[in-house]
């Protein structure tokens, strides 16, 4: 499978989904075997998990509109993959995911918008490449090299 699809959300149209209610749950990549002698056994059964994302969206009745249309006519009622900017620890991205069930609305909320919220699974799991914990220093001081290299380099 590939990690991108020919499908994307139309962010152009539509808002991202908003911070709050979002989340993140990796699916587990172990394997747990409990014995009779009250130990356990476990194992990395899996390398490449996908990652549910609890998402919520706030439309206006156009952009309703159109999200439940695009939903039912281009990801076929949500089971076909899309590309959707998402935030994860490694920052904005397009992310490679489809709708594990129907969106949840649209619920009326504040008068003039209309709630949806939905579960996306993601291919992956939105991780570092593993040669990065070459340079663990750079992971966890990335926002003070990056403020120190736009201010201290000279523009080109």
């Amino acid at each position: 499978m590939p990690k991108t699809s020919n499908i994307s959300y139309p962010s152009e149209y539509l808002p991202i989904p908003l911070w709050d209610g979002y989340g993140l749950k990796p699916i587990s990549p172990i394997l747990r075997t409990q014995f009779t002698s009250g130990r356990s056994r476990q194992r990395r059964l899996y390398k490449s998990t996908p990652t549910e994302a609890s998402v919520t969206w706030m439309f206006s009745d156009g952009e309703a509109q159109l999200f439940e249309l695009w939903f039912r006519e281009t990801v076929n009622d949500g089971v076909a993959w899309f590309n959707m900017p998402l935030r994860t620890p490694l920052g904005m991205s397009d992310y490679l995911c489809r709708f594990t069930d129907i969106y949840d609305g649209p619920t009326p909320t504040g008068g003039k918008y209309w709630q949806f919220t939905a579960t996306l699974e993601l291919w992956e799991r939105p991780v570092l490449p593993a040669e990065s914990l070459e340079f663990p220093d750079y992971i966890v001081n990335a926002d003070i090299i990056d403020i120190a290299a736009n201010r201290e380099w000279p523009k080109s």
